[in-house]
């Protein structure tokens, strides 16, 4: 199969117009997998083994376990783009990434169940996330590498769509299968590493021109020096930064407990509480699926990113308070279709959004995987600091479910207003 490798005038590499809708279609497989394999184990599979293991202390053990292994990958990340961008193979510089880490995660997630212990399974977990989070730049750059700015909405809006939907569809899997753990993890590790492997096979990598090969040698002072950007240079990039930062701060938050709210918050018992999270990840699903298809597709009409992006934020923000007003299994549901409304809106303009704020760079200093990578750190830190946050608040109010939402929704709407000040995206 041959792929047009040219440079084009807006410094992307040319795609045939017949295959831009294979690579977009292949690119909202990837992403919508990757979300639900992340979905069911941290929302579901995970929550369900440490309580298995230590029922005590499943609220404090379940943020250490996601405190250590998000550390691990939030450094990963922008260190593996920057490392893509300078690799040089005859595959191309991101598909030796989306290979290995796809099936190396792939594999480290279906060995998870044979932990056995807390242990056992923050090590198996650790080497997935690590693997998973050296992929993600790689075929997060290629909306870059691949599409013009003004087709990246629509392809942002495909992404956005598919990984709501997997969020939605992982939430759901890991509830209906959390009483067959082995079986729930071989599924999703296997489905990942074909995921991976299909992407490169139909959709080859170009090559790049001699023109954008590395200049100099690599040198590890500059090379660590470059992840400093600079907030007073490039102010655009810090907003989106940290707009993207707070909110993620909240949503995680509750998603990451959401098992533990179920039981501790609304009163139902194990069993129940996962059936009811399936359920409630049916309704999340049509809601993201639609708000983030509209979402994508409006932004392309009206050219404009940040009234979407702040509009969604607010409607987060108003779906962490839903339990607040009702704490019951219906305020839970209004939970669920408010969350997808705002989220799957959220997805599918914030790629488009992030690659907008990357900042300009002279001809032959490539650094897209780079620059992304920083901006994915801005998912990953949530991570380490949501659950960690979460259970120091719990702890300390005496598991007051309502005081986390509270400032979960918080997190979220400050996130919503810190994109307002960016200039260079309307």
């Amino acid at each position: 199969m041959t792929v047009s490798g040219d440079l084009s005038q807006t410094g992307v590499l040319a795609v045939r117009a017949e295959r831009k809708w294979v690579l977009i279609v292949s690119l909202g497989v990837v992403f919508f997998l990757l979300l639900m394999l992340y979905a069911a184990i941290l929302g579901v599979l995970l929550p369900n083994q440490i309580e298995d293991i230590d029922p005590a202390g499943k609220t404090a053990m379940l943020g250490i376990v996601f405190a250590i292994t998000s550390v691990f990958s939030t450094v990963t990340t922008p260190v593996s783009g920057a490392l893509s961008d300078r690799t040089r193979t005859r595959f191309g510089r991101r598909t030796p990434w989306i290979v290995i880490g796809g099936v190396v995660g792939g594999i480290a997630t279906i060995l998870i169940p044979f932990g056995g212990t807390i242990v056992g399974v923050t090590a198996f977990w650790l080497v997935a996330t690590v693997s998973l989070n050296s992929m993600q730049p790689a075929i997060t750059t290629v909306v870059a590498d691949r599409f013009a700015p003004n087709e990246r909405g629509t392809v942002s809006g495909v992404v956005g769509a598919s990984m709501t939907a997997g969020v939605s569809s992982g939430t759901i899997f890991g509830g209906l299968l959390a009483g067959h753990l082995f079986l729930a993890y071989a599924i999703i590790g296997a489905g990942i590493i074909i995921a991976c492997l299909a992407f490169v096979l139909i959709n080859p990598e170009p090559p790049l021109p001699a023109t954008q090969s590395p200049q100099e040698p690599f040198r590890l002072g500059p090379f660590l020096r470059s992840f400093w950007i600079s907030p007073t240079d490039h102010p655009d990039f810090a907003w989106a930064f940290f707009g993207r930062f707070s909110i993620y701060m909240g949503y995680q938050g509750i998603l990451t407990y959401l098992l533990y709210i179920l039981e501790d918050h609304i009163g139902l018992g194990q069993a129940r509480a996962n059936l009811t999270i399936a359920h409630m990840s049916s309704v999340t699903f049509v809601a993201l699926v639609i708000s983030g298809l509209l979402s994508g597709w409006l932004s392309d009409r009206i050219g404009r990113l940040k009234p979407l992006v702040f509009a969604a934020g607010l409607i987060m923000a108003i779906a962490e308070l839903a339990p607040v007003v009702s704490p019951d299994v219906e305020g839970m549901f209004a939970y669920a279709a408010l969350i997808g409304l705002g989220y799957g809106a959220f997805m599918s303009v914030d790629l488009a959004l992030m690659t907008r704020v990357i900042p300009s760079r002279p001809a032959g200093d490539e650094a897209t995987g780079k620059d992304l990578g920083i901006l994915t750190t801005a998912i990953n830190v949530p991570q380490i600091l949501s659950p960690v946050l979460a259970a120091t608040l719990l702890h300390a109010s005496g598991n007051n479910y309502t005081l986390l939402f509270i400032v979960a929704g918080g997190f979220v709407l400050v996130g919503a207003c810190l994109v307002l000040p960016i200039r260079s995206v309307r």
